[in-house]
């Protein structure tokens, strides 16, 4: 169906981008055209060896040219994690609604907008980082969505600011979506010595049992003596699919903490890779798969060591059911220059299905030789003697396997220093698995 999108192309280039500066004109051109060359990817990519595109790709989903259907702020408290004082954009269907956004609370020093009213407010800084991190050179859902650069979220936070309060940002899918593609692109930049935590939220209201494509990209630098905190919430329509790829460029002792919960999607990726550029940076990476039924939830994670004395560290833990498909692709890059790195990587999954599975793989590239690295990955049942010890202290076996499973999950929930997603999201596991 690539032809579908290159017939897409042609109307949005002369309907909907006219007024995009040249350089975002000649960017989208350069996405198309390699798109067109890379096509979708198969299992002979190596990054894709595991999971198969083929059910997204021979289907035909149209853009959106508008936001459309009306989403009430009712329909969206089962998302805000009931918080009234954060700074909150809101796109539907991949295009901001003021009505339901809230960023009027902002402190000085900090920029929160639409990349459509970017274009005039923040030209040069769009211009000098748009398409310079997330590379399109071998990543199609990365250059099918450069060639669509049409809305998503801008934050800039200048130095020394610290943000107190959380930026959410709120991407909803709802019945005017439906077989249509969605790509928002977003843009988060911290100067020196900023800090702030950015929440990106996929979720779906009111759509029914129709299927829809969500394709984001977010670039992300983070430079020196800065700390971005980033949760990736992926909660969509059990038909949508799903792609989604943060890209971060790190400076001289800046640290990126990154979170990311898939339960959403028939067929879901996850994309998060960062290069430590600077001396003394640091990268967490942690995240949650649940799936059931049908699904496939893939994450591939990349980190790049490209200078001495840095440090990173990954937890991802999954939990499957039913015939669901997991994937867990980790690569750690260390650079020849990059000595005194420290890096640990591990992947842990729970299977609680006979016909559950899950791909690992856990990988070190190291041209340095001076440096702590290991990685490790884990695939197994719940434990009969856990449970048999619990049945023997007088809980029933039901109960016993929900605590089990649940405190399976807590481990790396806990790892969410922000109490209010935390909470939430313990909670949404604890439901899930209350019939386990």
């Amino acid at each position: 169906m690539i032809d579908s999108y290159l017939r897409g192309f042609e109307t949005f280039s002369r309907n909907g981008a006219a007024s995009a500066p040249q350089w975002a004109r000649s960017l989208r051109l350069s996405g198309i055209t390699r798109f067109e060359q890379l096509g979708f990817p198969d299992k002979r990519n190596e990054d894709w060896h595991f999971t198969s595109v083929a059910p997204l790709a021979e289907r035909e989903f149209l853009p959106l040219t508008t936001g459309a259907t009306r989403v009430t702020a009712a329909q969206l408290s089962p998302f805000t994690f009931g918080a009234t004082d954060w700074h909150t954009l809101v796109f539907v269907n991949g295009r901001f609604d003021a009505e339901l956004s809230s960023t009027a609370s902002l402190p000085d020093g900090v920029e929160v907008m639409s990349l459509a009213r970017a274009y005039d407010e923040m030209p040069v800084l769009l211009e000098q980082h748009v398409g310079r991190i997330a590379s399109i050179d071998a990543h199609s859902f990365t250059a099918l969505n450069t060639a669509f650069i049409n809305d998503g979220a801008v934050v800039h936070v200048r130095q020394d600011v610290e943000v107190a309060r959380p930026i959410h940002l709120l991407f909803v899918s709802d019945a005017g979506a439906v077989d249509g593609v969605i790509q928002p692109r977003n843009l988060i930049v911290l100067d020196r010595f900023a800090k702030a935590t950015v929440i990106e939220s996929y979720v779906t209201v009111a759509l029914g049992a129709s299927a829809y494509f969500t394709n984001t990209v977010t670039e992300a630098t983070v430079a020196e003596g800065a700390t971005l905190t980033h949760l990736k919430l992926q909660r969509e329509s059990a038909q949508a699919y799903h792609v989604g790829t943060l890209d971060v460029r790190q400076a001289r002792d800046s640290h990126l903490v990154s979170f990311s919960f898939a339960t959403g999607a028939i067929l879901s990726r996850t994309n998060t890779y960062t290069e430590l550029r600077g001396e003394g940076c640091g990268a967490t990476l942690n995240g949650l798969y649940l799936g059931d039924d049908e699904q496939t939830i893939d994450h591939q994670t990349r980190i790049e060591h490209v200078e001495p004395n840095c440090y990173s560290r990954e937890l991802y833990k999954g939990i499957l059911d039913g015939a669901s498909h997991g994937v867990f692709n980790g690569k750690v890059y260390v650079h020849p220059e990059a000595q005194k790195t420290d890096g640990k990587q591990t992947n842990n999954t729970l299977l609680l299905s006979e016909r559950a599975k899950i791909d690992t793989k856990p990988q070190l590239e190291i041209f340095a030789d001076d440096v702590k690295c290991t990685h490790g990955a884990t695939v197994g049942r719940l434990d009969e003697t856990s449970l048999f010890y619990m049945k023997s202290r007088g809980i029933n076996a039901r109960t016993a396997r929900e605590l089990l499973t649940y405190a399976f999950a807590a481990d790396v929930l806990e790892t969410i220093e922000l109490a209010e997603v935390r909470e939430a999201l313990e909670a949404a596991t604890l439901r899930r698995y209350a019939s386990v």
